[in-house]
């Protein structure tokens, strides 16, 4: 009788395990079984998606010195090292490098990783233009009135979401596969994850880089507006800038939600445009597409990141060159050097691991010093 209990009770266990870490099937489905150890930058093609779709495409204009200016040494090892796939330059508005290593070309797509949270945020400032959201002071609870409940929660706005100051309970963890990181990457139902989680601390009193509090910012607009983020993706930014591909943004299951902290998969060229949206304070070709007060805001640091992190963007006022930029997880890269009038892309399949004194990706500096040096005729 006793076994027969213990029997029951050990595959109860067992059964309950499976059911709540169902997504490392998936996890295993889409990497161990491709022969990765972890997520990369073609992963995307393996889960659902939504279509970013443009309209007429506008492609850059080359400059006239178009590739005729060699990468240095120091550069072209570092890429090497660090496995890049493409490097990018833009300068004054027009494409003036171009460089794709291990069968990537300018048709290539690649995962965004985080670089999606500052489409995100973009994202936001589109629906705060179009009047679908009244600013960044909105709350998280006049989106979801669940959240009333937590006495944290209830105190979050917009603006702390899009400035990682959230107080949201999550444990940013790249490695482990038992943390939230990777059942929000792999899992199959994000309104499960994000909607029923609680906040740890008061919103405003702490910076900290969470996936989470990205992820909540995604359902807060996709609530206010109505439609899916890739078909506002596709009509505010997409279209009206010309993307020379369509792009599609991975979901937790089909027809199901954005991984607005991640995931968006376009080429390279594309990616450029971005920056230099921000870079013209979100003006594209006479027509405002972002409201430049709330570009500025997005490329400002904030106080509470000590001037590392603004709205959606990484930034540094510190380097001898200052400049702003999309991050994702693998030294996914679109760099602004206002100074210069120049946008620069990298993707690529690992990242230095070397950090400066917040927390920022050193190469990036190193990488904007490259830059400025080759390009700055």
């Amino acid at each position: 009788m006793w076994n027969i209990l213990l029997y029951g009770v050990f595959f109860l266990l067992i059964a309950y395990w499976v059911w709540k870490y169902r997504y490392l099937i998936t996890a295993v489905r889409k990497t161990y079984m491709k022969g990765k150890w972890g997520a990369h930058i073609l992963d995307g093609q393996y889960s659902a998606v939504h279509i970013i779709k443009n309209a007429e495409p506008q492609p850059w204009e080359k400059d006239n010195n178009y590739n005729q200016t060699p990468l240095s040494y120091q550069l072209l090892e570092h890429l090497a090292q660090t496995k890049t796939v493409s490097f990018l330059v833009v300068k004054r508005g027009k494409l003036l490098a171009e460089y794709y290593w291990s069968g990537h070309d300018e048709k290539s797509k690649t995962n965004s990783f985080s670089m999606a949270k500052s489409l995100t945020v973009m994202l936001l400032g589109c629906a705060i233009h179009d009047n679908k959201i009244q600013g960044t002071e909105a709350k998280l609870i006049d989106f979801y009135p669940e959240f009333s409940q937590d006495p944290y929660g209830k105190l979050c706005s917009l603006e702390h979401l899009s400035a990682m100051e959230s107080g949201l309970d999550w444990e940013e963890d790249y490695s482990s596969p038992f943390k939230p990181n990777a059942k929000a990457y792999y899992g199959d139902d994000l309104a499960e994850l994000m909607l029923k989680r609680r906040f740890k601390s008061s919103p405003g009193r702490q910076f900290e880089y969470q996936s989470g509090t990205t992820q909540l910012l995604g359902f807060a607009i996709r609530k206010a507006i109505g439609m899916s983020l890739s078909d506002y993706a596709s009509e505010k930014l997409w279209k009206p800038l010309g993307m020379e591909e369509s792009a599609f943004w991975n979901l937790d299951r089909t027809e199901g939600m954005e991984k607005t902290y991640c995931c968006i998969n376009a080429i390279s060229r594309d990616f450029a445009k971005l920056g230099q949206l921000l870079l013209n304070l979100g003006q594209w070709q006479g027509k405002q597409i972002l409201q430049p007060e709330f570009v500025k805001k997005m490329i400002t640091g904030t106080p509470l990141s000590q001037g590392a992190y603004g709205n959606g963007i990484w930034v540094n006022k510190d380097a001898a060159v200052s400049h702003y930029y999309l991050r994702g997880l693998y030294g996914q890269y679109v760099i602004c050097i206002p100074e210069h009038d120049i946008v620069m892309v990298r993707t690529g399949y690992t990242r230095s691991e070397q950090k400066d004194s917040k927390g920022r990706p050193a190469e990036v500096a190193f990488i904007v010093d490259e830059i400025v040096q080759l390009f700055n005729a």
